[in-house]
């Protein structure tokens, strides 16, 4: 099968699957993107994650994860929920872990996608990957113009925001590629300045070791007592920077049912969650990422911000 044809095969299992866009680079070594990323980890951004310090040359090389790669193909799969739990007055949690964990959801998507381009095409070599690995998802989906590297440094699309997960296949089959598109974020810096605890110090650059989704999931320790009174209530993840991007006024509810919040989350009040039991976080966040804060991390934040 030809290239072009191979590629419009990929981009229309991509839409069956219920993917919003999809985009595809090249598989090669993001040039551009090593100095950025040494210089991120210089100055100590990643905080206690340090994991992100681990596999530097796979995260700016996508054929040390797939020999012999030839594309990477980017996905976008909206989250953005019918209804926003967020309340001035009470604990709130990030859009993104409303539902059924993201990880599983389109990583099982990501599989049969694989499968049907095998199906169609033949013997294809690949790895599907959902933020669980070192990519530098961001920089693909840009390079596959999918949208543009936001102020708050998250993959900004004109049409639909930032309420998204990134997904990508790295595969041997040659496609062809997409190009990046311009930076529509001009002057406006909304997100750099809603953002309480200044982790945006700089456009485009995120102190993660600032950040109150940082502070609220990965941080295991004690937190610092110089960011209290500075969460506005988050109490897992954050969206501070997203609600107040203009872009995200394009936003429109996601279509995936496993994203759908238990109902009772809509109905917990600020002393529900204070006196929250085992049984209760578990019926909410049977199978959400709020999972990886287990309850005693929840409990841990909500003590920090009352």
């Amino acid at each position: 099968m030809e290239i072009s044809k191979q590629t419009e095969l990929v981009k229309s299992i991509a839409t069956q699957l219920g993917f919003s866009f999809c985009g595809i680079s090249k598989a090669e070594f993001l040039a551009d993107e090593a100095p950025r990323l040494e210089e991120w980890l210089k100055r100590g951004y990643q905080g206690k994650m340090s994991y992100l310090e681990n596999h530097f040359d796979k995260r700016l090389d996508p054929t040390l994860l797939v020999p012999g790669a030839k594309s990477v193909v980017s996905l976008l799969y909206n989250y953005y929920p019918k209804k926003d739990l967020a309340k001035e007055d009470n604990f709130k949690i990030g859009k993104y872990a409303y539902g059924e964990d993201y990880h599983f959801v389109v990583k099982d998507k990501l599989k049969l996608f694989l499968g049907q381009i095998k199906k169609e095409i033949g013997e294809v070599d690949g790895r599907a990957f959902v933020d669980s690995a070192p990519v530098l998802e961001r920089a693909w989906a840009a390079k596959g113009g999918l949208g543009w590297i936001g102020k708050n440094s998250l993959l900004l699309n004109k049409s639909m925001g930032s309420f998204f997960f990134l997904a990508e296949l790295i595969i041997d089959l040659e496609l062809e590629p997409d190009g990046a598109i311009k930076d529509y974020c001009g002057t406006c810096t909304a997100c750099m300045d809603a953002c309480p605890t200044d982790a945006i110090a700089q456009p485009y650059v995120v102190d993660g070791s600032k950040c109150i989704s940082y502070f609220t999931i990965e941080l295991k320790e004690e937190i610092p007592y110089e960011v209290k009174d500075k969460f506005e209530n988050w109490i897992f993840g954050c969206d501070i920077c997203q609600d107040v991007c203009p872009w995200n006024r394009f936003a429109q509810p996601h279509h995936e049912k496993k994203f759908t919040p238990h109902p009772d989350l809509d109905k917990m009040s600020k002393s529900d969650w204070e006196e929250i039991t085992e049984d209760v976080f578990e019926k909410l966040f049977h199978k959400s990422a709020v999972m990886r804060a287990k309850l005693e991390g929840l409990k841990k934040n909500i003590k920090f911000i009352e």
